[in-house]
């Protein structure tokens, strides 16, 4: 049953507007997400040994709750594989996922899941409305995810499934009212959970199929396997994408320089087409493209943002344009977890991030700012 478009502008401003009234006070967005985070950290053995309860104000979190990073989390995960969960989740863990790159397994729960179709949706109903494109939200949006089943892993006397993130967020997410991904995930699932080059031609060729004769309006997904797919139709099919669908956007996340690096050669294949920018990861989506600016702007009213920077921890909202640092980020999954992300203010929570927390990217990162003085 279709909406009318009153109807459906109202449903989808209850998505963005809470991002919005965040972005006018980010410091009071920021303090009622702290006080809703530490109750949920309360009901956990690891919140309770470093004084859940007692957190008032930013400087008791800092304080109680130091950082963690993966490798610290992993003997917690341990005991949430024998079902102690409470040790480091306030619920049940949902499922079990798998991060790209560099692989991490870690659970995740139902709150968080929902936290990341909510906030993934932000970046695809920000741009339809504030285009006054509600057609981008009417179509199908190509499925070029990893796939969802990819191992399992014995957990005292039981077994454990787990597959890419991206890949069972999108099997678990309806997506919004009109819109769909295509082909499904069980089907990408279906070709297996390899990904070499083979397995994404195996992929690409499935997605091409399917989509031959409907109605694309988007990709959306990991910014170099989109750009891989525009690719293979061309040199496989002699087309480029553009010539086959009529692409309203291209929302992309998972690598830096994507306006800069990748939008002018995703542009030469997919079209003269908006490229939306997102800031997301296996932990959660952190930010998306608000405007035009080709930056991210912070979901300040889901996820709490500190930075640590060479003067010190401070708010992401506090920093000043052209200040910088290692990004911490609490969610309902973790307080305090070190993501392994530098980050840069741009003026007017506009943000950049500009690679991982490497010694050789801060030093580039140290060089280019010397320049750019001096330039200046």
């Amino acid at each position: 049953m279709y909406l009318s478009a009153k109807t459906s502008a109202d449903l989808l401003r209850q998505i963005v507007d809470p991002w919005y009234k965040a972005l006018q006070d980010p410091a009071e967005a920021q303090k009622q997400v702290l006080k809703s985070l530490t109750k949920g950290y309360a009901k956990t053995l690891y919140g309770k040994k470093h004084a859940s309860p007692k957190v008032r104000d930013a400087v008791d979190f800092r304080t109680n709750f130091p950082k963690i990073n993966y490798k610290e989390l992993c003997p917690y995960f341990e005991e949430v594989k024998r079902d102690n969960y409470a040790i480091i989740l306030s619920e049940p863990p949902l499922c079990w996922v798998m991060t790209t790159g560099q692989a991490k397994v870690f659970p995740v729960t139902k709150t968080h899941v929902q936290q990341i179709f909510f906030c993934g949706a932000r970046a695809l109903v920000n741009h339809a409305l504030r285009n006054d494109d509600l057609e981008l939200l009417t179509g199908k949006i190509l499925n070029l995810n990893f796939p969802s089943t990819v191992n399992t892993i014995d957990a005292d006397g039981h077994k454990i499934t787990y597959g890419y993130s991206s890949g069972i967020y999108a099997k678990l997410n309806p997506l919004l009212n009109q819109v769909s991904l295509l082909p499904r995930q069980e089907e990408i699932d279906a070709l297996g959970s390899g990904i070499t080059k083979p397995d994404w031609e195996r992929r690409f060729e499935l997605v091409y199929e399917q989509a031959s004769n409907e109605r694309v309006v988007a990709a959306m997904g990991v910014t170099p396997v989109i750009l891989s797919f525009g690719k293979y139709v061309k040199r496989r099919h002699g087309r480029k994408p553009r010539d086959l669908w009529s692409f309203r956007a291209l929302v992309c996340t998972s690598v830096r320089k994507i306006q800069f690096k990748y939008g002018p050669v995703l542009r030469k294949l997919f079209g003269e087409v908006p490229i939306v920018e997102m800031y997301s990861a296996t932990e959660g989506v952190f930010a998306q493209q608000l405007d035009d600016l080709p930056y991210v702007t912070p979901n300040y009213d889901k996820y709490y943002f500190e930075v640590e920077t060479g003067k010190g921890s401070k708010m992401l909202y506090e920093l000043k344009r052209g200040e910088w640092g290692r990004l911490i980020v609490s969610s309902c999954l973790f307080p305090r977890y070190d993501i392994g992300d530098m980050i840069e203010a741009m003026g007017k929570n506009y943000f950049r991030v500009f690679g991982r927390a490497k010694t050789l990217r801060v030093l580039e990162h140290r060089l280019y700012r010397l320049l750019f003085r001096w330039f200046l």
